[in-house]
């Protein structure tokens, strides 16, 4: 098709003139635009100023054979790349159908991911074998509607509009530390904690002074110390014998069994928040969210 548009009801560039604007966009060159695309340079140039035509504007400035994009290129090329980039997700979820039950797009807390989830997820596979997971990582609630994401495990408040929300379980936070941290450093009270590097969580900003409060601390030095972005990260650095880290003791199983952690002061903390399975509500029927749902909800809970 010549014409940038394609019929419909809304008047849409086609995809191969969108796709021919985001390579030149990308390389700033029509030439390596078509090397990419398996088209001649000429294609992706009638491609371009079709698209310019239809929009009404400029997208790139012509300097002899060089071309850089104009602002309102600029601004068009990330909308476009952002929309084709799922539309190249979408179409990859749609053939992994073939031969399976479906696809599970999941955003997973790293730690939580790597340390709980995943060691448990030959369960789920065994029990639903045509059942694929896509793992992507998220650290703080996000929009669903901008994200390709069926469902989430999230930590916080049993908040999230728009979405359905299972709680899976609470947590106990606890104080862990390198043996070789507590031989040389002598603690044997809350209070001798002060005098150590206190690892901090970037997003429980609140964790070591919640705890520090509950032993009736101040907790003037709850934010003092260097910060990590993943508990994984905190208990690496604490084996390390860099500080004291406050991580939720379930994570740390595998260390506290070993030795390379220890609980100075078994005087855990727990809290109103909670890990919790989200889903939007148009996915609440989705055959994939179901089973996935029902399975880790089977998981948490207690064995009678």
């Amino acid at each position: 098709m010549d014409d940038a548009l394609v019929p419909g009801r809304l008047s849409v560039p086609s995809l191969s003139a969108l796709a021919a604007f985001e390579a030149a966009a990308r390389h700033g060159s029509f030439t390596r635009a078509a090397e990419e695309l398996n088209l001649t340079q000429g294609a992706v140039s009638r491609q371009v100023a079709h698209l310019e035509k239809t929009l009404g504007v400029s997208l790139f400035e012509r300097v002899k054979k060089r071309v850089s994009l104009t602002a309102a290129g600029a601004a068009y090329a990330n909308e476009i790349r952002d929309g084709l980039s799922r539309l190249a997700a979408a179409t990859v979820s749609a053939m992994a159908f073939r031969g399976a039950a479906g696809v599970l797009n999941l955003a997973i807390l790293p730690t939580f991911g790597t340390r709980w989830l995943i060691p448990r997820l030959p369960r789920f596979t065994e029990a639903h074998p045509g059942i694929t997971i896509n793992f992507t990582t998220k650290l703080v609630p996000f929009d669903f509607a901008r994200e390709q994401v069926d469902a989430a495990v999230h930590f916080g408040a049993e908040s999230w509009p728009g979405a359905r929300l299972h709680r899976l379980m609470g947590e106990e936070v606890v104080p862990v530390a390198a043996p070789s941290l507590l031989v040389r450093t002598g603690i044997a009270e809350p209070a001798d904690m002060l005098r150590v590097p206190l690892l901090q969580q970037s997003t429980r900003p609140r964790a070591w002074a919640n705890w520090l409060e509950q032993q009736g601390l101040a907790p003037e030095r709850a934010l003092m110390g260097p910060r990590f972005e993943q508990f994984a990260m905190i208990a690496q650095a604490a084996v390390a014998g860099l500080g004291l880290a406050i991580v939720p003791r379930f994570l740390v199983e595998e260390e506290l069994r070993s030795g390379s952690l220890v609980i100075p002061i078994d005087r855990p903390v727990t809290g109103k928040d909670g890990y919790y399975l989200v889903y939007p509500e148009e996915k609440a029927n989705l055959p994939t969210v179901i089973a996935f749902r029902d399975w880790l909800l089977g998981e948490c809970t207690p064995a009678s």
